[in-house]
């Protein structure tokens, strides 16, 4: 059983697995108070004047303490991150890592000026967000309550944080770092005299584009149903 966890566990694709095991296992420490969430979270002043740089990644790693929003954030984090890398970034690793550098970098220089503790969220959002803008015809359906084609998705989400009571700042700053990827990586280079502005550096693609292991089993997106929510098939 061990052995075929760990099986399962390697075939999930580098980006999404490195990423949710650091969320995971923040949380962990935060639960077993190895660690404290006034280590992590965003502060500039303490960024630059004390010179605590790991906070720049750590205020992306913790969705708070074990409960219902933790569990939710992470299925989104693992099924839209993944679905991603195995999609649209299949044999594109670098160009994913890029993207992520290039959200984690505009949300930080947001948030300056937003106040937002914890960018995990928005990061989520985001990911969210580029996901949905390249499946336009996939219906989905929301906690059997709502039926919606992809592109609505981030809304909702939203509209979700609104009736929970949270802020919404979070899921605006996702959306609007999601929407500026998607228009500088898939629309304006598309346009009359556009061109494509976000180059992915040689040195990452040197780092992380490597063959395919011919193993290696993609999960479908068809096969991706969860209980919170759950796609239905495309519209022809």
């Amino acid at each position: 059983m061990a052995h075929s966890f760990a099986q399962e566990y390697f075939q999930i694709p580098v980006v999404t697995r490195a990423y949710t095991t650091a969320c995971i296992l923040t949380t962990a420490a935060v639960q077993l108070e190895v660690i404290t969430p006034f280590q992590l979270y965003f502060n500039p002043d303490l960024i630059i004047r004390q010179y605590q740089i790991w906070r720049l990644i750590t205020s992306f790693l913790f969705f708070g303490s074990v409960g219902f929003s933790f569990v939710f954030n992470i299925i989104f984090l693992y099924r839209y991150c993944r679905m991603l890398e195995e999609g649209c970034f299949r044999g594109r690793t670098a160009d994913f890592v890029f993207m992520f550098l290039f959200g984690g970098i505009v949300m930080t220089l947001f948030g300056l000026f937003a106040n937002v503790l914890f960018l995990g969220q928005a990061f989520i959002i985001m990911l969210v967000y580029v996901w949905s803008k390249r499946h336009p015809l996939v219906r989905m359906n929301f906690f059997g309550l709502l039926n919606f084609q992809a592109p609505f998705l981030p809304w909702v989400l939203m509209g979700f944080s609104l009736l929970l009571g949270n802020s919404i700042v979070v899921d605006l700053l996702g959306i609007s770092v999601g929407h500026m990827y998607y228009f500088l990586e898939d629309v304006f280079p598309n346009q009359l005299g556009g061109r494509r502005l976000l180059m992915t550096p040689e040195l990452l693609r040197a780092m992380f584009d490597q063959p395919e292991d011919p193993d290696y089993r993609p999960l479908h997106e068809e096969q991706q149903g969860e209980d919170l929510l759950q796609d239905e098939e495309p519209q022809e």
